[in-house]
């Protein structure tokens, strides 16, 4: 009996979790803009917003398998970016506020396809737009701190 308490506890703490950050391969994606843009801020780094289709989008996948979950661009991203996952999933449902957060994004940012990237300062000013790209987490970490440079 002991057991099962225990068993029921530590199932309603895991599912009682926050949706606004969610930790993948130790990278941590906020679903909240609000707060990721308040974090950028305060930790002086650069915006990263992933539209995404997580769970339908082909390329949304690979840019994940190929470069996200890559310990190098885990290592970048924790020193230098504010990841935000602004997802567009259609086998799962996303709570109501985070919906409505993600499709005025959608439309602030003029997004029409899946995946699109955008890397912003902490003062909200795009410094790139891009999406998939080959070559692996290297490759896109050059892409991004090339854009970065440019702005500085």
């Amino acid at each position: 009996m002991k057991n099962l308490v225990l068993l029921i506890i530590l199932v309603l703490v895991s599912t009682a979790t926050d949706y606004k950050i969610h930790v993948y391969e130790n990278l941590e994606w906020v679903t909240d803009y609000a707060a990721a843009l308040k974090k950028a801020k305060k930790e002086n780094k650069a915006l990263l917003l992933n539209f995404t289709g997580s769970d339908w989008c082909g390329w949304c996948v690979r840019l994940d398998r190929e470069v996200f979950s890559q310990s190098a661009f885990v290592a970048y991203a924790q020193k230098n970016l504010v990841c935000v996952k602004l997802d567009f999933p259609q086998k799962k449902q996303l709570p109501a506020a985070e919906q409505e957060q993600n499709m005025t994004l959608m439309r602030k940012y003029g997004v029409r396809g899946f995946p699109t990237i955008y890397l912003l300062n902490a003062s909200e000013e795009t410094v790139l737009k891009t999406g998939y790209r080959s070559g692996g987490a290297q490759a896109y970490i050059s892409h991004l701190e090339a854009a970065l440079e440019a702005k500085n």
